[in-house]
């Protein structure tokens, strides 16, 4: 066929080549090798509309193989090499020469470094005309690109067609078929060469499935590679490249060009260079049979079954009988080195190695270049080394490395290539900070040498049997929420940079069990919505009479709150289970105390916190709910702490300060913590707050046992403690009260918490790290109220204090030297608060005040229960009406004035006949009785008054109403009387101990205390005044309806926990109608069952009675300063049903009586007789009777006869006789032996007064056992002081509450001794028949 028609058909193939492309072609492009043939079409238009891409993208080829084209200035189009994919180590200072891709275009080396032509692949060769090759390429806009220029206008090399270069096809007999016919004779009839290859994923171009050679090399020129316009005329072998004369001429002028060949321009050469990276075809597929370069080899051809070219040619010939093909190479080709392997791989450098060349002897030179996609890195020649170490490289990069064998010559080998990423490397110190039922909170550090480094992280969340959960974050601390509660999760952290994962690093934990979980492993399940109540709680069961350690977790709330009862200062320990060695049964005790606030109700929370702060325990302020999220605010459980203390000034007059310290404006100090510290805050407050004497573990700490067991649901707990000045400046470490406060937990995961405090407090002292202290930017700027100061540690070596302001901006100063003890950081903190309190700027607030702040940190406040505020506002009613407690009590309460007193004392004269003289006692009981009746006539005329009415309405209430309201009337009658009454006790006291003789001044202050004595109790006895007058209104009248109702909502208080008056202490007399009512609706709410043994305590004024009922039982007698026993007083405990029928009663009374006085007070009436009266009725009324004794000996002659005599008097009244122990109180420690001495003495000198006395022995009573039972053993008790110290800082001696609960569990063994007694109904019976006997 002629030259002409072989343009021709070129020039049709190529034209049906780009009609059919989108449905005969089956390449794919670079990155997507599945897009369907309709993405390609659209992607070939796609190309026109932007005039020109450049098609060599693909990022799986080393860049340093792939054209680099620089913008043609006016040029609207560039090049793809931009691409990050592209090595860049040959993009400096190169000029760009090349032509399409798959016409054999290629780049060579840097223009101004020769060395590097010697890279470049081989030349490629193109048609084109001869006569207009140089014309026409100065028309393209473009950089040069290879096409046919045979019949096409100049116009189109402007844009040429791209999809001829860009897609191929495999010619088959299937594809013909759609060809023109006189086109495929015209194809047909050309010298063209037509080979399938493989489909193999290219470096630097698009991937095919196919390809199709259609070059034609008869009749072409071949351009120059360097000046890209004149006709080449050689080609070097060489440096594979062709040229022009001019270009040329290098070879002849250097010496090292010299020894390269040269030949003239052969299409030949053309034909040994691969389409796609113009490599050298040096290898043969045998799979799918054609030659292929080595790139390819390593690419698409990989694990084919390949040889080299050479061998196959010559295995091919030899087969045939012929003479191998003998190739026009050159004649020395140096070899390329191994394969490039990467031994060691961090996040700054990479050693690579490679293999040696082979057939290579003696030494070895080896050229080394790499890049990134960003920028040329490096190139250096290393020589006799197989191996080298490549730093300062940037970490999560992909790297390019090249190796090149390079002979002395300067002649180099072909290029091994590889890429790497560097190491990104992985976080450190990832901790959990929190954990809950459902969610855990995390905190991280960066990985090594990453500070500055903007990076992300993957969190991944796996659990067994689980769908794993994947969290991206910014952040360096994360909480996970919406887990599974008791539930064990791997927890995995990566550093993400330029889109590369580092290796993660891991933890594994357990989400906290839900607080379900935790109440029923302790037996609090049921609890938590029917609630725990007071009553439930002093049950007499089988634990109060053995006190056994508990053995396993459900027996442990019980063990306890009995212990703490008990105010037995070691109740702490009740947590610890047996002897576990691995701690499954132990339960952290801030989780007990917790679980038990949950599970309580009002009442009982209220009483835990006084028997807590009793004891210095510290008490909940703020309570967090696990469950429902929810925090509250304790106020109205801590309203009923009132502490005794002596601040500087009060030091000064020597007088005291009784307070209810929810009321008190004092300093409040809080204490929390900023991730992991080595130091205990509990243990600095500890020490802090006790006096120099000793250290009590008010808060609790590691340091104590069961303590160090994981919180379950006790973070975010804050509790409080007091610290309360003595007056003594060598036991006080403050001189003013302040309350300290204690966040348990993170602030980060305490949020709430943490705000309320630094808006309360007047300090807050947080203990950190020094690489936490990021953290506090976020406050830069905001209001707060506290000043901040942080307790900094520098790895748990040493510490500083520091201040820390946030407003206007972010500040951190010293404030004190670097501390390395404890002892010495203790002493900074002191001098700290110090001098905090004696600025006169020190913020001082009252936890009532609260309420507020407390809202606006979304923290809910226990008195804002409906039932509480309804019971506020009834008391406030009442309250409102108190100005003077005297003219009160006359105006508001007049039933129970001068005429019961007198009343009272006519009854009881009418068989007493103290004053009969030489009367008729017939006539003078008659002229008694008409007296007693004229002043119930005259009782009769007052009305109910406004208070009583409010009173009634307070009482008539729901049960849970009606117990806020006694407690509020308590509480605030308390407040109104407390301050008056305890300096007339103080007076009294004094007036005690100075002189006996100074009786009238002893009555004055005696009277004075009765008049300004204002409680609960004054209502009650109104209440009882009304019911024995209720006969007198109408029998349907409203008022004597609602009057008849009080005595079974009396009976309820007492179930309720509350004790009743049995005698009028005032008026020495028993409402005999009253009293029988009440108990009897006690007897019909218990259905009947109410079997009852009753244990009595008589003795000495402040000798401790009523505190060593409410230590034995957990009851509550009135105790608080400024009060005094007057009268009797009773409270019924209930005994558990599983041992009612061993102990033979439903229920126990206990009796608390009023003090015996050794001396007459007055002279002129009987009032003097009151205390002895008491004492002897409720010693007839009593099973077991307690005596207690103070250490006073000067008086304890008088009081033991004046206890005999109670006794005698019981001779005559009953046949039973109680089982006594006598008790001595604030006995320090006393041997065995002594004990058993002095107990002897005691029994001698009770028989010798017994002896000595006429009365007795004329009612033949001779000896101590002709009157009580006792057991010789241990009828005599000698227990410590109550306080183990000075208070107010002290705790309770733990010896006094250990022989108190000794002295109880004896007390109940001598009841089950006893013989039954009756019911209440029996027992009513039995008031009114000794009441009149004695």
């Amino acid at each position: 066929m002629e030259s002409s028609e072989n343009d021709d058909a070129r020039v049709r193939v190529k034209s049906l080549v780009s009609k059919f492309s989108d449905e005969e072609l089956t390449g794919i492009s670079s990155g997507s090798s599945n897009k369907s043939k309709s993405e390609k079409t659209q992607w070939s238009k796609n190309e026109h509309q932007s005039d020109c891409q450049s098609v060599s993208s693909s990022k799986d080829v080393p860049l340093h193989f792939k054209k680099h084209l620089e913008e043609t200035p006016g040029s609207v189009c560039a090049s793809d090499s931009s691409s990050k994919d592209v090595p860049l180590h040959f993009r400096k200072d190169q000029k760009v020469y090349g032509m399409p891709k798959y016409w054999g275009g290629h780049m060579t080396g840097v223009a101004s470094h020769p060395k590097l032509n010697l890279m470049g692949p081989t030349a490629a060769v193109y048609p084109v005309q001869t006569f207009n090759i140089i014309e026409e390429a100065k028309y393209s806009p473009c950089l040069p690109k290879r096409t046919f220029v045979d019949d096409q206008p100049q116009n189109q090399l402007q844009n040429p067609d791209w999809d001829y270069f860009e897609q191929e096809t495999e010619s088959t007999s299937e594809d013909n078929k759609t060809l023109h016919q006189d086109d495929l004779e015209r194809a047909e009839s050309t010298k063209s060469s037509t080979s399938g290859y493989s489909s193999s994923k290219t470096s630097g171009s698009r991937d095919f499935d196919s390809d199709v050679e259609t070059i034609i090399y008869d009749n072409i020129q071949v351009i120059c590679d360097i000046c890209r316009k004149t006709a080449a005329v050689k080609t070097c072998l060489t440096c594979s490249v062709s040229f022009c004369e001019k270009d040329g001429r290098q070879h002849y002028k250097v010496d090292a060009l010299n020894r390269h060949k040269l030949i003239d321009v052969c299409s030949e050469v053309e034909r040994k260079r691969c389409l796609h990276y113009e490599k050298s075809l040096d290898f043969f597929c045998r799979t799918d049979q054609m030659s292929i370069c080595s790139i390819c080899a390593e690419g698409k051809h990989r694990g084919h079954d390949i040889t080299e070219h050479r061998a196959w040619r010559t295995q091919q010939a030899l087969s045939h009988d012929e003479e191998p093909e003998d190739y026009e190479m050159p004649h020395k080709v140096v070899p390329p080195p191994g394969r490039i392997q990467f031994p060691s791989v961090k996040p700054n450098s990479v050693v690579l190695s490679w293999g040696s060349p082979k057939g290579l002897e003696g030494p070895k030179s080896f050229r080394i270049m790499w890049s990134s996609s960003q920028k040329v890195e490096g190139r250096l020649v290393i020589k006799n080394f197989h191996k080298i170490e490549i730093s300062n490289l940037e970490l999560g990069q992909e790297y390019f490395f090249s190796v090149a064998t390079e002979d002395e010559d300067g002649k180099l080998s072909e290029w091994v290539t590889a890429t790497v990423f560097t190491v990104v490397p992985p976080p450190r110190h990832l901790t959990k900070e929190h954990s809950d039922a459902t969610s855990l909170s995390l905190k991280w550090m960066d990985g090594e040498k990453m500070e500055g480094i903007p990076q992300q992280f993957l969190i991944a969340v796996e659990s067994p049997g689980k769908e794993p959960l994947v969290i991206h974050t910014n952040d360096y601390c994360k909480k996970v929420s919406d887990l599974e509660p008791d539930t064990k999760y791997t927890i995995s952290v990566s550093t993400v940079v330029n889109d590369r994962c580092s290796e993660p690093i891991s933890i594994c934990t357990c989400t906290e069990p839900s607080l379900r979980q935790m109440l029923s492993k302790i037996g609090l399940e049921d609890q938590y919505d029917t609630k725990l109540t007071l009553s439930t709680v002093l049950e007499i069961n089988q634990y109060g009479r053995s006190q056994r350690k508990p053995k396993s977790a459900t027996a442990v709330p019980e063990a306890f709150l009995k212990q703490l009862m008990s105010l037995n200062t070691n109740a702490r320990s009740a947590t610890c289970v047996s002897q576990d060695e691995d701690k499954c049964n132990a339960i952290n005790l801030l989780d007990l105390v917790t679980a038990l606030f949950l599970c309580s109700d009002s009442a009982l929370q209220q009483d835990l916190v006084l028997k807590m702060s009793v004891c210095q325990f510290a008490v909940p302020l703020l309570l967090p709910n696990s469950e429902t999220r929810e925090i509250t605010m304790m106020l109205w459980s801590m309203r009923d702490i009132v502490r005794t203390f002596r601040p500087s000034q009060q030091a000064f007059l020597k007088s005291y300060c009784d307070e209810r310290l929810v009321l008190s404006d004092i300093p409040l100090v809080s204490f929390v913590r900023l991730g992991k510290t080595s130091l205990s805050k509990s243990q600095m407050l500890n020490k802090l707050l006790s006096n120099n004497q000793q250290i009590h573990h008010t808060f609790c700490n590691r340091s104590m046992a069961c303590c160090d067991v994981p919180r379950r649901i006790s973070d975010g707990l804050v509790e409080i403690s007091w610290y309360l000045p003595c007056g003594n400046r060598k036991i006080d470490k403050f001189t003013e009260p302040l309350a300290f406060t204690n966040l348990r937990g993170d602030i980060k995961a305490s949020e709430r918490q943490f705000a309320f405090l630094c808006q309360t407090s007047a300090a807050v002292y947080i203990y950190c790290d020094e690489s936490e202290t990021n953290y506090f930017k976020h406050l830069e700027g905001k209001h707060l109220e506290a000043n901040i100061f942080l307790i900094s540690s520098t790895q748990g070596k040493s510490y500083r204090l520091k201040q820390l302001t946030v407003n206007p901006s972010l500040k951190m100063t010293d404030i004190s030297q670097i501390k390395k003890t404890d002892t010495e950081l203790l002493k900074a903190l002191q001098e700290s608060v110090s001098k905090m309190l004696e600025s006169p700027q020190t913020k001082k607030v009252s936890l009532a005040d609260l309420a507020d702040t407390a809202h606006c940190c979304q923290i809910l406040i226990d008195e804002d229960r409906d039932e509480c505020q309804s019971a506020w506002e009834n008391v406030s009613k009442i309250t409102a009406k108190v100005t003077n407690i005297s003219e009160f009590k006359d105006k508001q309460l007049p039933y129970q004035g001068n005429i019961w007193k007198a009343i009272s004392w006519v009854e009881t004269e009418c068989w007493r006949l103290r004053k009969v003289g030489n009367n008729n006692p017939d006539n003078y009981c008659k002229s008694i009785k008409q007296k007693e009746k004229e002043l119930r006539n005259k009782q009769r005329s007052f009305e109910m008054t406004t208070a009583i009415e409010q009173f009634h309405h307070g009482m008539t209430t729901s049960e849970v109403q009606r117990y806020h309201f006694l407690k509020w009337l308590e509480m605030e009658l308390d407040n109104l009387s407390r301050h008056q009454l305890s300096a007339l006790q103080d007076r009294y006291k004094e007036l005690r101990q100075k002189s006996l003789k100074e009786t009238k001044e002893i009555v004055e202050t005696d009277n004075q205390i009765s008049g300004c004595s204002l409680r609960v109790d004054h209502f009650f006895r109104e209440c009882g005044q009304l019911y024995n007058n209720v006969t007198c209104l109408p029998e349907y009248s409203r008022q004597r309806k609602n009057i008849e109702q009080l005595p079974g909502q009396c009976a309820q208080m007492m179930l309720d926990g509350f004790p009743i008056e049995l005698v009028d202490g005032d008026a020495a007399n028993i409402p005999i109608k009253w009293i029988s009512q009440v108990l009897t609706e006690l007897h019909n709410i218990m259905n009947s069952s109410s079997k009852l043994k009753v244990i009595t305590v008589i003795g000495a004024e402040n000798s401790g009675k009523s505190t060593l009922l409410n230590t034995m039982f957990g009851v509550r007698f009135a105790v608080n300063a400024g009060t005094c026993t007057r009268g009797a007083f009773i409270q019924l405990i209930s005994v558990s049903k599983d041992i009612r029928k061993e102990l033979g009663c439903d229920c126990i009374m206990l009796i608390d009586t009023e003090g015996l006085k050794p001396h007459r007070m007055v002279h002129d009436d009987h009032s003097h007789e009151r205390d002895k009266e008491v004492a002897s009725l409720a010693v007839a009324l009593s099973d077991v009777v307690v005596v207690s004794i103070s250490n006073d000996s000067s008086r304890e002659k008088d009081l033991l006869e004046m206890v005999l005599h109670a006794f005698a008097r019981l001779k005559g009244v009953s046949k039973k006789k109680p089982v006594c122990h006598f008790v001595h109180t604030n006995m320090y420690d006393m041997s065995a032996l002594e004990q058993l001495k002095r107990s002897k003495e005691l029994m001698e000198q009770l028989n010798e007064m017994i002896g000595k006395d006429v009365k007795m022995k004329k009612a033949d009573i001779n000896k101590l056992s002709d009157v009580i039972k006792f057991d010789p053993n241990n009828w005599s008790w000698y227990i410590p002081p109550v306080w183990d110290g000075t208070p107010p800082m002290t705790p309770v001696n733990v010896g006094y509450s250990a022989t108190v609960c000794t002295l109880k569990k004896v007390l109940i063994s001598d009841l089950q001794k006893c013989p039954g007694r009756g019911d209440l109904i029996q027992f009513i019976g039995k008031v009114e028949q000794f009441w009149k006997a004695v």
